[in-house]
């Protein structure tokens, strides 16, 4: 991978991580996602804007299409997400999406976009699965079914974060073709897929225009922060699509998972740091592995 690319991946990473962690702290209601969007389309809305007004007329219908299942699938990814962060630890729903993805992502740019991982693919393999293994508890799961309440709060973290994961897979899929494949801006694509997200949000905002009002007042520094950080985050990323493969450059951004790892435990409060700490070193490190096949 050039270097240039992964500097901006690792600059990614950690901003992946903070937006991550103002979304655990505000416990975002059913609403935030819509907030979020809204922010989002605000705030890069010059900018989106004028690049949408010189490139959009020339696309045809399959942009277009391929924009619409992005903004379908990152909308299903936020709240399947947020879902996970009301039912269980941030260090566990995080890293098991942030290990499943690129295992699904990095599989489909090979089948699909016709890249290779080489044999290191298969440590990467080894450390991810180790990896998610500590992240969920390690050899703590197994005393965890004598904590009715632990093991519920684990195995909803597990879920939330496998599901999580395989929708981080299909969008980043889907904005690898969109920049790779038909050269749309990595800006628009962010950008865009806010805009189409908000219909789908407001039927349920209008139709609980107390509940969105409420929680407006209570969250919307949070969803101010996120709509600033969230998309540098990614449209990094998507520069970084550009420069390199997607079967490397989606595994190496889960350096997150290390920023992470420890900002919800000093943050949050979140117990057993050391082994978490560990796995998501382990997870890194497969993932790293991936990216270097």
């Amino acid at each position: 991978m050039p270097l240039n690319a992964l500097a901006l991946v690792l600059v990614a990473a950690l901003l992946h991580a903070g937006w991550n962690i103002v979304a655990k702290k505000s416990n975002g209601g059913r609403h935030f996602v819509l907030m979020g969007a809204l922010m989002v389309v605000t705030i890069w809305s010059p900018l989106g804007a004028v690049l949408a007004w010189q490139h959009a007329p020339a696309w045809g219908w399959q942009a277009w299409a391929l924009l619409l299942a992005s903004a379908v699938a990152h909308l299903l990814y936020f709240n399947a997400l947020l879902a996970g962060y009301r039912a269980a630890d941030l260090t566990v729903v995080y890293p098991v999406a942030r290990g499943t993805g690129p295992l699904v992502s990095a599989s489909a740019a090979v089948l699909l976009l016709d890249e290779t991982l080489g044999l290191r693919g298969a440590a990467g393999v080894l450390g991810i699965t180790g990896g998610v293994f500590l992240i969920a508890g390690g050899p703590a799961l197994w005393s965890a079914t004598h904590d009715p309440a632990r093991r519920a709060r684990l195995r909803a973290g597990l879920a939330w974060g496998a599901l999580t994961g395989l929708l981080i897979a299909s969008y980043t899929v889907i904005d690898g073709v969109l920049v790779k494949v038909m050269l749309v801006s990595p800006i628009l694509v962010d950008w865009l897929g806010n805009v189409l997200r908000v219909p789908f949000l407001l039927p349920g905002a209008l139709a609980d225009r107390a509940g969105f009002v409420r929680e407006w007042r209570q969250q919307w520094k949070a969803a101010l922060l996120l709509g600033a950080i969230s998309p540098l985050s990614y449209v990094l990323v998507l520069y970084a699509v550009q420069m390199a493969p997607l079967s490397h450059v989606a595994p190496a951004r889960e350096v997150s998972m290390l920023f992470a790892a420890l900002l919800g435990g000093r943050l949050l409060g979140e117990a057993d740091r050391g082994a978490r700490l560990l796995g998501a070193a382990c997870i890194a490190a497969g993932v790293m592995a991936l990216a270097w096949a």
